[in-house]
């Protein structure tokens, strides 16, 4: 990978197009996550950590519009030279702007992966006196079969880790793993 894009240089990229806080938090727990799927799947963790890092750089410049996010990154990152499997992936991580179906072991653990760091953070929040080192992977996946607390997150697509051949219970416990790692950062 080009040495100009390294993650100082994401981190500085990703600074200059979000300013919301608790968007940048859930960006550093998308990198933490994907960074220890790629780990686990035998994947470039650079790569694919930074994928975590930028897939929400157009949110903001977007107003999170489905119809539409994920595009303007597209060619914010197509300019700064980044590797066009990570551009990819960060566009795929929104299926609903393009209307293609994710194929791809990246795609789909960029979208499952971003998804199951809202569902963590949701999990940490019901409990308000506990913090992420509370939080027990069987809890995450309990709350996803609770229809009334987890109906904003779209449990298909954490599924996806399912087809990239990590299963559900394995996949939390990978996340919540990657999150506790940063928890200082996320303030959780």
């Amino acid at each position: 990978m080009n040495t100009n894009l390294s993650r100082d240089a994401a981190m500085s990229l990703l600074r200059e197009h979000v300013k919301g806080e608790n968007m940048i938090k859930h960006c550093l727990a998308s990198e933490a996550v994907m960074r220890a799927a790629a780990k686990r799947l035998g994947e470039d963790e650079e790569l694919w950590g930074l994928a975590g890092l930028l897939h929400d750089l157009d949110v903001e410049l977007t107003h999170a519009d489905l119809s539409v996010h994920g595009l303007k990154s597209v060619e914010l990152l197509s300019e700064k030279g980044y590797p066009p499997e990570l551009v990819e992936a960060v566009k795929m991580h929104n299926e609903v702007a393009h209307g293609q179906k994710r194929t791809d072991k990246f795609h789909k653990a960029l979208a499952a992966g971003e998804t199951i760091t809202g569902l963590i953070v949701a999990t940490t929040l019901v409990y308000p006196d506990k913090k992420l080192a509370s939080v027990k992977p069987s809890s995450v996946v309990k709350r996803m079969k609770e229809k009334a607390f987890a109906a904003s997150v779209d449990r298909d697509i954490i599924r996806e880790c399912e087809q990239i051949g990590i299963p559900l219970p394995e996949f939390a416990e990978l996340a919540v793993g990657a999150m506790r790692g940063i928890s200082d950062q996320l303030g959780l």
